[in-house]
């Protein structure tokens, strides 16, 4: 084998030519992905720790799909999701602020502020006013909120869009599931949450993030000499895909980086003590070994390491605008100094993220001059020519 080429020669069905430009500036090829995948696939829009309490939502806009969605838990324990519409007139039953709301009743229930409709967290139209002076028509019980179909993995909340989804969720998820189930991610809950608006293509913001190929000239400030440039354990898994990101084994920490290290494990560019990992990732315990990347198709990135995990995800708000969260989770500090400790690391990480998405409108605004019909891609950036190729198969189906 060609370890300059490995990749390619292990997965010959994706090919080595360059990938067109087309697809990550064309308002079209953007309306087929709205209609072919955000519109169709299970989409991951919350933890179920979000919503603890019975009476807790959560609401997601999804331009992509056109419609915002409740994430609620009933009272019966059970999290639902419906579109955010009114019965009587189309309003929003929950006011937006935001990307995201959040919000809590415990008697369950959400009013239309246009009109005073009330609805269950059951989606159960529960009270109209003036009801008697609606028409035979009008029947109550045919009128509560339109269910999306809803289901739960690992703890993550997913939703799918289709009157009728052409998979389950687990079968969607596939190998994936397989690769990450005994990762323990409910133990982790302390977390960070970044989010911004990017002038770019969805794609643009999900490509400079799955590879590693970019760690020692974009984050030689926050990580020098701290990641080998090579990926390791390649797996592809139907539409989702993921890697090993490894440490420069050797390179010395900065003093306050290593003081932390010994507080608490919140960084990811010093090695864990231990190894808590399930047999699936990091599966020949390479000692470099520094976190999973993996995604999860169409718009997810999950990365895993000892203590700590974490996401990125890219929500298209049009053809040039996403907007990116990112999401880092570790175990709820217990000590002052513990505490300080996250808050160092996660300063670093945030820094790196900032390093990161300052590539993504510059990359959106030159692809768009047209100088360039095409990306070449070195083998390295293997996910990024599967997730090319998965766009393309569910865009062309």
């Amino acid at each position: 084998m060609n370890l300059q080429h490995r990749w390619a020669e292990a997965n010959p069905w994706l090919g080595t030519g360059p990938i067109p430009v087309e697809p990550y500036i064309s308002p079209a090829y953007y309306e087929k992905e709205k209609e072919k995948i955000f519109k169709r696939v299970w989409l991951c829009v919350a933890r179920e720790a979000e919503v603890p309490q019975p009476g807790d939502y959560k609401v997601k806009r999804i331009a992509a799909g056109d419609t915002s969605a409740i994430i609620v838990r009933g009272k019966d324990g059970k999290v639902r999701a419906f579109h955010n519409m009114c019965s009587h007139r189309g309003n929003t039953v929950v006011t937006e602020t935001g990307e995201e709301t959040y919000g809590a009743s415990r008697a369950g229930v959400m009013t239309c502020r246009f009109h005073g409709w009330v609805y269950g967290a059951d989606g159960a139209l529960k009270q109209v006013p003036q009801e008697g002076r609606f028409f035979a028509c009008f029947d109550k019980a045919d009128n509560g909120l339109a269910p999306i179909h809803c289901d739960i993995w690992q703890g993550f909340v997913f939703i799918n869009l289709a009157a009728q989804p052409e998979e389950s969720l687990m079968s969607f998820l596939g190998g994936y599931a397989d690769h990450v189930a005994g990762y323990d991610f409910s133990a982790l809950t302390y977390h960070y949450h970044y989010h911004t608006m990017l002038n770019c293509n969805w794609k643009v913001a999900h490509d400079a993030f799955a590879e590693a190929y970019h760690v020692d000239t974009i984050h030689a400030g926050s990580f020098p000499n701290t990641f080998s440039s090579g990926i390791q354990n390649v797996k592809l898994m139907g539409p989702h895909r993921t890697c090993a990101v490894c440490l420069t084994l050797g390179a010395n920490p900065t003093p306050i980086g290593t003081l932390a290290a010994e507080k608490a494990r919140g960084s990811l560019t010093l090695r864990a003590a231990e190894s808590r990992l399930p047999p699936t990732i990091n599966p020949d315990r390479r000692s470099d070994f520094a976190f999973e990347l993996s995604v999860l198709f169409p718009n997810t990135l999950v990365h895993v390491s000892d203590g700590i995990w974490f996401t990125h995800q890219f929500w298209p708000v049009a053809h040039n605008q996403t907007l990116w969260e990112g999401r880092y989770y570790v175990q709820t500090p217990q000590t002052h100094s513990a505490r300080w400790a996250l808050e160092q690391a996660i300063i670093l990480q945030r820094n790196a993220w900032l390093e990161d998405t300052a590539t993504m409108e510059d990359t959106h605004r030159a692809m768009q001059s047209g100088a360039k019909q095409v990306q070449f891609l070195q083998d390295d950036e293997i996910l990024i020519r599967h997730g090319a190729a998965v766009v393309d198969q569910y865009v062309q189906a």
